[in-house]
């Protein structure tokens, strides 16, 4: 058992992802101690499409769960997880994150948020989505521990990453005819990444911390207190504001079935944005009323970066289909993710910003 360099307790284990108990039941002995191995219960939790994720509990308080993240193989390729352990404990100081109680040698060990996650219809509801806007203008304004350290968006620099990695064919005769027939070759990919570069850079979205996937799942509910919170850090780093806010919207289709016709209509966007603005200047300390022009270039903006977040998670499963054990789709997630981006390009690509 040791440090790492961020003050997190490592712990000397490996979890197997497929008989996880034992090697759980050893981290348990440190992280609590004071629970008897054999009262120990497990549950699965399902719907997470990078690791695996389980939690470990007494049958006398389901609220207080250890939650277990084994990485998914090969994950280290797309996800900094020094980055990660540094990220949860400065989001859990703004209150803004789980606490973060240890790392082993393949995951961490996190506090588990109680509450339900969120579905299609609540992430619309009255009730929910100011909620949301208001926690994400919240985070929007972590800052690093180190002032001094100059923040840059970390989007390009992952997409351009992302398009390195992807593969040029697969090995299974059928997986590689379905990956040629659906997804455009190599040279037209990276053609896609310079452009959106090109036109999404000069837009100069606010850089502030983003969570960067905000997909129905890692939003929590709480009826007892009336509030929502965000889980899932692995992929924050300091991002365009309007690129959080697009790829939540485009997530709006859910994952395992993606319903892109979800996507909200720009009535519900303008009240959502309107929450968002409003709050985040007071938070951010700006004496700002929000006017309804400012609603409007945000909302063009946001559609505009929501191209950028199909595309860049579409690139993101390529890679995983390569490489992952974990039972999902990621060619077929791909296929659909790519081809809504060139659905909506036309569309989002034409907005044009309110003159004042």
């Amino acid at each position: 058992m040791a440090l790492t360099g961020a003050g997190v307790q490592r712990i000397d284990v490996t979890v197997d992802e497929y008989k996880p108990e034992p090697g759980a039941l050893d981290l348990m002995k440190i992280i609590r101690p004071e629970w008897k191995p054999e009262n120990i219960q497990f549950k699965v939790f399902t719907g997470g499409i990078m690791n695996k994720l389980f939690g470990c509990y007494l049958p006398e308080n389901t609220r207080d769960i250890v939650l277990v993240r084994i990485y998914g193989h090969k994950s280290e390729l797309t996800m900094d997880r020094a980055n990660e352990i540094e990220i949860l404990q400065v989001l859990f100081k703004a209150k803004c994150g789980p606490e973060l109680y240890c790392c082993f040698n393949n995951g961490i060990c996190y506090q588990y948020i109680p509450g339900e996650t969120i579905d299609s219809d609540m992430v619309k509801s009255e009730k929910v989505y100011p909620l949301i806007a208001n926690r994400m203008a919240k985070l929007h304004t972590v800052k690093p521990e180190d002032d001094r350290k100059i923040l840059s968006a970390g989007l390009f620099p992952t997409m351009k990453k992302f398009y390195q990695m992807i593969p040029r064919e697969f090995e299974n005769e059928q997986k590689n005819r379905r990956f040629q027939e659906n997804i455009p070759d190599y040279d037209q990919l990276g053609k896609e990444v310079e452009e959106l570069e090109t036109k999404l850079v000069p837009l100069n979205s606010p850089i502030v911390f983003c969570h960067n996937d905000l997909l129905l799942g890692n939003i929590v509910y709480e009826e007892q207190t009336r509030d929502v919170a965000f889980i899932d850090f692995e992929t924050a780093f300091y991002n365009y504001q309007a690129f959080d806010i697009g790829n939540h919207f485009c997530e709006f289709a859910g994952v395992d079935v993606m319903e892109f016709d979800n996507y909200p209509k720009k009535e519900f966007q303008l009240k959502w944005l309107k929450k968002y603005l409003s709050d985040w200047y007071t938070m951010s300390g700006v004496n700002k009323h929000v006017t309804d022009m400012d609603v409007e270039k945000l909302y063009v903006v946001v559609n505009k970066f929501a191209l950028a977040a199909h595309f860049l998670w579409g690139l993101w499963g390529l890679i995983q289909s390569a490489h992952s054990t974990i039972d999902f789709d990621y060619l077929g997630y791909s296929i659909q993710k790519i081809g809504e981006y060139f659905r909506r390009k036309k569309e989002f690509s034409a907005l044009q910003m309110p003159s004042d």
